[in-house]
């Protein structure tokens, strides 16, 4: 790095050693009532210091609700949990108008949508209509309610489930939707051991209180933080190479012809860096490494990478073909 930098990059190293010991307590009272799952954690407070939100898939009864709600008590901040039907209404999530008859006007009723951490259980139940009220407002950070903008409050963090086993009395999210989600996690089975400690947790009565270890406005300057975190050209360009890789793999050498439909959009690569700035944060550095891009760049690519049918045909899965990239692509 540039001598000039030094003394810079030496403040930004302190400051996020700092950060990375408050999210360490966060993490720390998170495992006091979820056992296991520690990738999942890490990955939920990454995308929470960068803004960005979660599309977690996993079979039911893995305590996807518990996770979310406990993330939220650790930060002192409102929580909401969503339970999407095929009968919900975008009102039921934004909220609506009603008449008063006392003032004889209209006055604005919020919905859910306007907490700090939002649960859509099952979002692939609700028909597209609803979805999409979601995703507005997850994209533009607002809603609007017959006419009238309002602004969401910050901290705002959607993390939606689905369930990958059962597709019946479901709609598949459309690709530009889920591209709105800076991270699609797989969460998976606890092993046996975590098994047995899930059991005399959650049957022996054991009651655990969850400390509040830093405030919302904590966070948000986390966040502002996220920002000045250094990183340098030749990362830039490593990020900027992975995702041309899945629109051309063909410039790379890279051999999977016909196994690609569509590549990673702009906001693959936007994810890719803002997400490495918050790794860097996490592990207490004030600059990104390779290791940072790499440590995310299967949560972040594995939705945005649509396969072709030949490739589904083989069982080929979007993790295999990053996997490939991620081999291929120099690292600098």
């Amino acid at each position: 790095m540039n001598d000039m930098l030094n003394p810079e990059i030496e403040d930004l190293n302190q400051k996020a050693e700092q950060y990375c010991q408050l999210l360490s307590n966060v993490h720390n009272e998170i495992s006091k009532v979820i056992v296991g799952q520690d990738k999942i954690i890490v990955k939920l407070i990454l995308a929470l210091l960068s803004k960005g939100h979660v599309l977690l898939e996993g079979v039911p009864g893995l305590a996807k609700t518990l996770l979310i709600k406990t993330l939220s008590e650790c930060i002192d901040s409102n929580f909401v949990r969503l339970q999407f039907t095929p009968d919900l209404l975008p009102a039921d999530i934004i909220g609506t108008k009603i008449y008063d008859h006392n003032s004889t006007s209209f006055r604005t009723v919020k919905g859910p949508i306007f907490s700090n951490f939002v649960l859509a259980d099952e979002i692939n139940r609700a028909p597209p209509k609803v979805q999409s009220a979601l995703l507005e407002a997850m994209q533009e950070k607002q809603v609007t309610i017959q006419g009238e903008t309002f602004p969401l409050k910050e901290p705002f963090f959607v993390m939606a489930t689905q369930n990958p086993i059962e597709s019946e009395g479901t709609y598949k999210l459309p690709e530009a939707q889920i591209d709105r989600f800076m991270f699609k996690l797989l969460i998976s089975y606890p092993r046996k051991d975590e098994e047995s400690k899930i059991i005399h947790r959650f049957t022996e009565g054991i009651d655990v209180k969850i400390q509040k270890t830093i405030s919302a406005d904590q966070l948000i300057e986390i966040q502002k933080f996220n920002h000045r975190i250094y990183t340098d050209q030749k990362i830039r360009d490593y990020v900027a190479q992975i995702v041309d890789a899945t629109r051309h793999p063909e410039d790379y050498d890279i051999d999977i012809d016909n196994k690609i439909e569509y590549g990673a959009s702009p906001r693959a690569s936007l994810w890719l860096t803002v997400g490495a700035k918050s790794n860097a944060i996490l592990n207490g550095r004030g600059y990104v490494i390779p290791q940072d891009i790499q440590d995310i760049a299967y949560d972040v690519l594995r939705h945005r990478i649509i396969l072709t049918y030949e490739a589904e045909a083989e069982y080929i899965t979007s993790d295999q073909i990053i996997k490939t990239i991620l081999e291929k692509i120099p690292v600098p």
